[in-house]
């Protein structure tokens, strides 16, 4: 028997002779290690879950915060919009005659009964020759900064003031007018001083650039105090006289927006200016400034042309350029025009030049140079 269990033994080594007993000791921390690294495990898969909830409920609470931004931001724009849809009460291009309340009597139109027969209607815009296209797309063209427009307060450029929808309304109003009558030359000014008749005018010209089919221009022709080039960031623009006495030629002055961001279309063209004319009534009324114009309209076919001209109550330049317009807009500024002022500006024009219609601005709005008239 214990030869028996000897040989048991000395069996069992010769088979495992290298394998070492496993202690109980080293087994119990064996499993200590796996339950601890179990445990980890778990604790790091639900952490992970934790960290994917909330940062699946902090979405949900910046997709309601936008959401509720995004309404209210709609509301304060339906607000801004319904304003400036008030406002637009002064903008009158075929209003008849302005009650008391308003601030001028004016009539855009001249009665049927004492004006005569209005032409056919016609297209607002018209198909241009093949060369007045060729020479429009010679004009040379300057870089738009639309951080420098939104400074100088043109506002139809990036759109963002909700008060732009008011120059859509009178683009569209004025183009319609001119398209009945047969017109195209209408002169931009004011009865005096800080009424922001330049403001208007660029702001205008802006919103004409986006009108499909429609060629438009804006030449500044406040000689006295040119500032047309600054509101729209140009340096260097030339001389508006020179072009006004046939000195040079249409193509080598005026100038048509380059590629831009706000939308604007390629088809205005600014005449820009930065000499001080001493003598600007004597050359508004000079025939050279009459040939010019008609060989611009002639060559280059624009449906609007557009004249930001002074203030009709500072010397004699807007009764100068009468006979080369075809009607006007008046600027008046809130808080600044009075009803006398506008009385005095429709006296001057005449019968014969009509009253387009009237622009309320409350400000002069743009960081101009003061008029120093």
């Amino acid at each position: 028997m214990v030869e028996r269990r000897r040989f048991r033994r000395r069996k069992r080594s010769e088979e495992t002779p290298e394998d070492p007993p496993i202690l109980p000791l080293e087994r119990r921390e064996e499993r200590l290690a796996r339950r601890r690294a179990d445990r980890d495990a778990e604790e790091a898969r639900a952490a992970a879950q934790v960290r994917v909830r909330r940062q699946a409920e902090e979405a949900e609470r910046e997709q309601a915060e936008r959401e509720r931004a995004a309404q209210e931001q709609a509301e304060r724009e339906q607000a801004e919009m319904e304003a400036a849809r008030r406002e637009l009460a002064s903008l009158r291009p075929t209003a008849p005659a302005a009650s008391a309340e308003q601030l001028a009597p004016a009539q855009t139109v001249p009665p049927a009964a004492e004006a005569p027969a209005r032409p056919p209607r016609r297209a607002v815009t018209r198909r241009p020759a093949p060369q007045a296209t060729l020479l429009w797309d010679q004009l040379p063209v300057f870089e738009i900064d639309s951080d420098h427009l939104e400074r100088n307060r043109i506002i139809t450029a990036n759109r963002e003031d909700p008060a732009h929808a008011a120059f859509d309304v009178l683009r569209t109003r004025l183009t319609q007018a001119l398209a009945e009558n047969g017109w195209t030359r209408v002169g931009i000014t004011s009865p005096s001083k800080g009424c922001g008749k330049t403001f208007t005018a660029a702001n205008l010209a802006i919103s004409l650039s986006r009108q499909e089919g429609l060629r438009a221009m804006l030449m500044d022709l406040d000689l006295r105090n040119p500032s047309l080039h600054k509101a729209m960031g140009v340096r260097a623009p030339g001389c508006m006289g020179a072009l006004l006495r046939g000195a040079i030629s249409p193509e080598a002055h005026l100038m048509r927006m380059g590629e831009n961001h706000i939308h604007a279309g390629h088809d205005i063209a600014f005449g820009f200016n930065e000499v001080i004319e001493p003598y600007a009534a004597e050359l508004l009324n000079a025939p050279a400034t009459a040939e010019v114009l008609t060989s611009i309209e002639a060559r280059l076919q624009p449906d609007v042309m557009l004249f930001d001209l002074p203030p009709a109550l500072y010397y004699d330049d807007v009764l100068a350029f009468r006979p080369q317009i075809d009607g006007v807009l008046l600027v008046v500024g809130g808080g600044i025009t009075t009803e006398r002022e506008i009385r005095e500006v429709e006296r001057r024009l005449g019968t014969s030049t009509p009253l387009l219609g009237m622009v309320l601005n409350k400000a002069e709005g743009t960081e101009l140079k003061k008029y120093q008239y």
